[in-house]
């Protein structure tokens, strides 16, 4: 009951670790009550579990928002969409019950920290990154301007790394190890060392971000889209007019039917916001394919309104965008005829002499895309987003934005969001958030960034630091079973 009470502890400290309690902090002991737990429990079976409780418990409160994707954007009330989420939940908890079961013998080295840290990253990116990509523990250090010094040079699997020596560290203190066994704790102050991230200061660019507030529920009839249509283009005009013309003009990926290529009505108007406005016009839409399956798309107008390139939505987000094969009694969130087909391939188009890269809105949890925009050249970053599925949860689109400044640190690169309905946003090449327009607000705003073309270690090598825990989680693994036999 004891270990149980404390696997339970563990998830209340990743709860409230992240958006909605917000307490980041706790995130550097989170893990402790579970490591004791573990290595108080010999039976390995008893270790899972203990894990899978913890990892099943903390989704559920962390994405507690998932709930209500399922039951009401996918149609299937309320007893099956609980189910559902519990499924996910009990699915997505299994790699903390790997870790559980694994990190037993590890906890009994003197030098316990880095090979129990390296173990955490190490299920985390392989086992942790199956199905639906959320919960990165490293994500909530956003705000932690040492432990961020790492994310352009090893990425956010490496404040994971940190948060969990820090853990393992208490966990050794409570069982009474000698203190010798903390004496890896010295490497952490040497973190000041790392070259600080860029220092805050204003763009010399300008791009207008539109913030339609759509209701997610609404039925689009024809004059329902011309009507949104209008509203959005009066936004654009409103703050495009307040100053010189801006670099581009960005609209959200948005529930409206907006397609581009199947409505002259939505096309002349797309090129003559453009011209109006004298800017480079982004927004998301519907394509398809030639065998007509739909694409989720952001497309790029010319400041003449002539298309200049189109990329496709890559990551497809289970159960929004497609139907993972176990679940296909379950209904679609985007009301289009089959699952949508994925892009291909990155796109960094030119923009007044400029490369731009955009990404659709769950994609920013994929930090290997991400960086792969930058380093084809992309000076600034566009996530376009549509975070209405999430209902009135503000926890979620904390969540995501997130996502979004971790990548930015990654790569040092100004990531500007738009949203259909918040959190829309300007981010900074050190994570910072530097604009931020109201939730559930129809409204529109200039923003300021500044383009960028060197890259990071972290954009040339990727998840260089989290394949090196794998390996040398494996090591740690078998020496601790080859001492233990012999």
């Amino acid at each position: 009951m004891l270990n149980a009470l404390l696997a339970l502890g563990s998830a209340a400290l990743l709860i409230l670790s992240f958006p909605r309690f917000d307490f980041p902090w706790l995130i550097a002991v989170a893990l402790t009550p579970l490591l004791v737990a573990a290595y108080r429990e010999p039976r390995p079976l008893m270790r899972f579990a203990l894990g899978w409780l913890t990892g099943a418990v903390c989704l559920a409160g962390i994405t507690d928002w998932i709930r209500f994707v399922v039951t009401f954007h996918g149609n299937l009330g309320a007893a099956p969409g609980w189910a559902v989420f519990v499924l996910y939940c009990l699915a997505k908890g299994l790699y903390f019950g790997v870790f559980a079961l694994l990190v037993r013998p590890l906890l009994g080295v003197w030098w316990a920290g880095p090979p129990v840290a390296a173990l955490w990253v190490a299920v985390d990116r392989t086992a942790g990154s199956i199905g639906y990509v959320w919960v990165t523990l490293g994500n909530a250090g956003a705000n932690m301007s040492i432990p961020m010094r790492l994310a352009p040079i090893a990425g956010v699997h490496a404040l994971s790394f940190v948060f969990v020596m820090m853990a393992t560290s208490l966990a050794l203190v409570v069982l009474r190890r000698p203190r010798r066994h903390l004496v890896w704790l010295l490497a952490l102050p040497l973190l000041i060392l790392l070259p600080p991230l860029p220092e805050a200061r204003s763009g010399d660019a300008e791009a207008v971000l539109v913030q339609p507030n759509f209701d997610e529920s609404a039925t689009w009839t024809r004059e329902d889209v011309d009507r949104a249509l209008r509203r959005m283009i009066v936004l654009s005009m409103q703050a495009a007019i307040r100053g010189p013309a801006p670099e581009l003009v960005v609209w959200p990926e948005t529930p409206a039917p907006f397609y581009y290529d199947d409505d002259p009505e939505f096309r002349r108007h797309a090129a003559n916001l453009a011209r109006v406005t004298r800017a480079h016009f982004l927004f998301g839409t519907v394509a398809h394919t030639p065998q007509r399956a739909p694409l989720n798309s952001a497309l790029l107008l010319s400041p003449a309104g002539d298309p200049v390139a189109r990329y496709d939505k890559i990551e497809l987000v289970p159960f929004g965008e497609y139907v993972p094969w176990p679940f296909r009694f379950a209904g679609k969130i985007v009301s289009e005829v089959g699952d949508f087909e994925p892009g291909r391939r990155v796109v960094v188009p030119l923009v007044g002499g400029h490369r731009i890269g955009s990404f659709i809105c769950y994609e920013s949890a994929f930090a290997g895309l991400v960086r792969r925009f930058v380093r084809d050249g992309a000076e600034v970053l566009f996530n376009l987003s549509n975070d209405g599925y999430f209902g009135r949860s503000l926890s979620a689109r904390g969540q995501h934005l997130l996502l979004v400044r971790m990548r930015a640190a990654e790569n040092a690169r100004w990531m500007l969001r738009a949203t259909n309905d918040g959190l829309s946003a300007a981010v900074d090449p050190a994570g910072r958030v530097v604009d931020r327009l109201p939730a559930f607000t129809e409204t529109s705003a200039r923003v300021r960034f500044a383009y960028s073309r060197g890259q990071t270690f972290y954009t040339r090598y990727g998840d260089w630091f989290a394949w090196t825990c794998v390996v040398a989680s494996i090591a740690a693994l078998a020496g601790r079973a080859a001492r233990m036999r012999g």
